[in-house]
């Protein structure tokens, strides 16, 4: 059995922030679940499968073409694990989000297989 580590989850991270969807997938297992921060259900948007889940990532840096997470820090506590971030973004129309959020994550053999992601909800910030 693999273990996952607090420096896996920093190096996947680092990945997100490089837009870089192989170094981020490296991580998640095939059959793995995202709960999105925004969505029309009270988990938010729930997106299965590891190629559905790379194609939303993908989307987020395509909309957000600066999407950076600073700040992160990671724990790892036998099948789960936390990421704390803040989170930052344009939007297409210049407005900005700007908010501190985390990651519960379930952990199997090494690979994640869930992701439920958790943001601050605040108000958009002025394009700058």
């Amino acid at each position: 059995m693999t273990e996952l580590t607090a420096a896996d989850l920093a190096a996947t991270f680092d990945a997100f922030n490089r837009h870089d969807i192989d170094g981020v997938m490296k991580h998640f297992a095939d059959d793995c679940v995202f709960y999105a921060v925004g969505g029309p259900e009270v988990y938010g948007t729930k997106i299965e499968g590891a190629e559905a889940i790379a194609a939303a990532f993908v989307g987020v840096w395509t909309t957000m073409t600066d999407a950076h997470w600073d700040h992160h820090s990671h724990f790892v506590s036998g099948d789960r694990a936390i990421s704390e971030w803040t989170f930052s973004g344009t939007n297409p129309d210049g407005s900005r989000v700007e908010a501190e959020g985390a990651d519960l994550f379930t952990v199997r053999d090494g690979k994640l297989t869930v992701k439920q992601a958790l943001r601050k909800q605040r108000p958009l910030l002025n394009a700058k």
